[in-house]
């Protein structure tokens, strides 16, 4: 796949793309700097493991703590608090870095889906923009932080507005004595359970992986792409 590096209004963009197909799938994901450097095997193990036509489109998040927060909450370590620049980002994604890859990309655009997915604060985010905008097809949320204050609250008392969505955690990430962290087990089966409730959704799941939250990130983020182009 060609690999295209670009900018826009500042923020570093990483464009993988096939431009002998036309695309069925562009997968957007929120990056950090360590999730950079692991792109090019994610993008493989997602080519080696669907048959579906694909763009990944990855941008660079500088401040990760606010960024990718919906709302307030204290830091998990030392003094300050998470962000509330989720919907920022969001705008970003919607009025900036899709119209330039529907520039760049070989689609046809009526057919196309979009899909988000994210680790981390990035999973907890893209999780969210599934309850703001129906433009995505599918999200991704893997080891996603779903121990953020007031989530749970969030999701029983709104609708999710994506129709597929993918979930996973590490079978270590809740075995913790940090007194929020260890919410995480306990806080995505419930949510699972809230998912599997919602009256429009298509499909959901929750995949367990072996070991703890920094274990193969890249290749459990493609496991959570690949899933949505074979579901969706």
């Amino acid at each position: 796949m060609k690999k295209l590096n670009f900018k826009i209004e500042e923020k570093e963009c990483i464009l993988y793309t096939n431009e002998n197909k036309k695309t069925e799938y562009i997968l957007i994901q929120p990056v950090d700097e360590h999730d950079m450097q692991l792109l090019d095997n994610e993008v493989k193990y997602i080519s080696e493991n669907t048959d579906k036509s694909f763009s990944l489109a990855a941008f660079k998040i500088e401040d990760w703590n606010s960024e990718l927060t919906p709302w307030e909450m204290p830091l998990l370590r030392g003094k300050g608090n998470f962000g509330d620049g989720a919907g920022k980002t969001l705008e970003f994604i919607k009025e900036k870095l899709i119209p330039n890859l529907v520039k760049l990309v070989n689609i046809q655009e009526n057919n196309v889906k979009y899909v988000l997915g994210g680790y981390s604060l990035a999973g907890l985010f893209s999780l969210w923009c599934g309850y703001q905008t129906d433009i995505f097809a599918g999200v991704v949320g893997v080891s996603p932080s779903v121990w953020y204050k007031d989530w749970i609250k969030f999701v029983k008392n709104n609708e999710i507005l994506a129709k597929n969505v993918y979930l996973s955690l590490g079978d270590l990430e809740e075995k913790t004595k940090h007194q929020v962290l260890s919410k995480i087990g306990d806080n995505i089966r419930e949510y699972f359970e809230i998912l599997r409730n919602s009256k429009d959704l298509e499909k959901c799941v929750l995949e367990w992986n072996e070991g703890n939250h920094f274990r193969d990130s890249d290749v459990r983020i493609g496991k959570g792409f690949v899933w949505i182009t074979k579901n969706c």
